[in-house]
C-alpha cells in the first residue's frame, strides 16, 4: 500500500507537467488550426536554457522566472518569421514547418551543448523530504512542482475567462471565422496565443529539469504523451487537457509498479479505447 501510495503521488508529479505541455498544445491548435510539432523541442530549449542561467546567476529561481519570458520572446519571433507564413496555406505545410524545425532545435542544441546529459540540482531551500501521509518521506521539490502547475492552470482558466483578450482567444479557438465577421484583428491574438503556448513550454521544461536531468531528446520522449493528453483530453477542451493529463501521469505510474512492461503503451491503449467510444475526448465538446 506504501508503495502505491507512492507511485500515485509520483503519477499526479509527471501528470502536472504533462497537463502544461497539454495545455500549451492546445491553445496553439485550438487558436492557430494546426498541430506544433516543435513544442518538445521549445519544452528542450527552456530546460537548457534553465541550465545556463543557473551557471551564470547561481540561483534556480530566476531561472524559473525568466525562461517564460524568454521563451515567450523565442514564441513571438517564430510567429512572426517561420509559423505566419502558414496561415494562409493548409494544416499540413504548418505541421510539416514545425516537425521540421524541431529537428533543426534538437541538432543545434546538440552542436552547442553537446549530447550529453545535464544534471540540474533542485533549488537548495526545497532540498528535503517532507512527510504528507504517504507513509515515506516525499521530496519538497515536486509537492513545489504541483503547486506552481496548479498556479498556473488557475492563471490560465482566469485569463481565458476574466479577461477581454482571454475571452476573444477563446472566441477564436471555438469559432475563429466569427471573430473574425466581428472585425477583430485576428493576427495579435495568434502571436499572443503562440507566445503564451511557448511560454509555457518552457516553464515545463524548467521544472522538469531537475526531476529527470535535461539532455537533447528529453521533448521527443515527453511530446508524444502530450500529444495523447490532447487526444485523450479532447481538442480545444481546456479541462480535458488537465483531467486527462493527470489520468495519464497515474496510469503511467501506477501500471509502473504493477506491470511496468505495459507501461509504455498503457496511454495509448486508453487513446484508442476514447477514441472509439467517445472520439471527441472525454471533455470535449459534442
Amino acid at each position: 500500500m506504501e508503495q502505491l501510495t507512492t507511485q500515485i503521488a509520483l503519477g499526479l508529479v509527471s501528470g502536472a507537467l504533462l497537463v502544461l505541455l497539454a495545455l500549451g498544445l492546445n491553445l496553439i491548435l485550438g487558436m492557430l488550426e494546426f498541430i506544433n510539432f516543435s513544442h518538445g523541442a521549445l519544452y528542450m530549449v527552456g530546460a537548457y536554457i534553465t541550465v545556463y542561467l543557473l551557471g551564470a546567476l547561481g540561483t534556480f529561481w530566476l531561472a524559473l522566472l525568466l525562461v517564460p519570458v524568454v521563451m515567450a520572446v523565442a514564441g513571438v519571433a517564430l510567429e512572426r518569421t517561420l509559423i505566419r507564413p502558414m496561415y494562409p496555406r493548409n494544416q499540413v505545410d504548418a505541421l510539416l514547418l514545425t516537425f521540421g524545425l524541431s529537428y533543426v532545435i534538437i541538432e543545434g542544441v546538440r552542436m552547442v551543448a553537446g549530447s550529453g546529459g545535464r544534471n540540474v540540482p533542485a533549488p537548495s531551500e526545497l532540498a528535503f523530504q517532507v512527510s504528507v501521509g504517504l507513509g515515506r518521506p516525499f521530496p519538497a521539490y515536486l509537492l513545489f512542482v504541483v503547486a506552481v502547475v496548479a498556479l498556473v492552470v488557475l492563471g490560465l482558466w482566469l485569463f481565458l475567462n476574466r479577461t477581454n483578450v482571454g475571452l476573444i482567444v477563446r472566441g477564436g479557438i471555438r469559432d475563429g471565422l466569427m471573430i473574425r465577421a466581428l472585425g477583430i484583428h485576428f493576427g495579435r491574438y495568434r502571436v499572443l496565443v503562440f507566445a503564451l503556448g511557448v511560454a509555457v513550454a518552457g516553464l515545463a521544461g524548467v521544472l522538469t529539469a531537475p526531476i529527470t536531468g535535461v539532455y537533447p531528446e528529453m521533448g521527443a520522449d515527453i511530446l508524444v504523451l502530450a500529444f495523447v493528453v490532447v487526444v485523450v483530453g479532447g481538442m480545444g477542451s481546456f479541462w480535458g487537457s488537465v483531467v486527462s493529463g493527470l489520468l495519464i501521469g497515474l496510469l503511467v505510474s501506477v501500471t509502473t509498479l504493477y506491470a511496468s512492461v505495459y507501461a509504455g503503451i498503457a496511454p495509448f491503449v486508453l487513446m484508442i479505447l476514447v477514441m472509439s467510444f467517445r472520439p471527441r475526448g472525454l471533455l470535449g465538446a459534442a
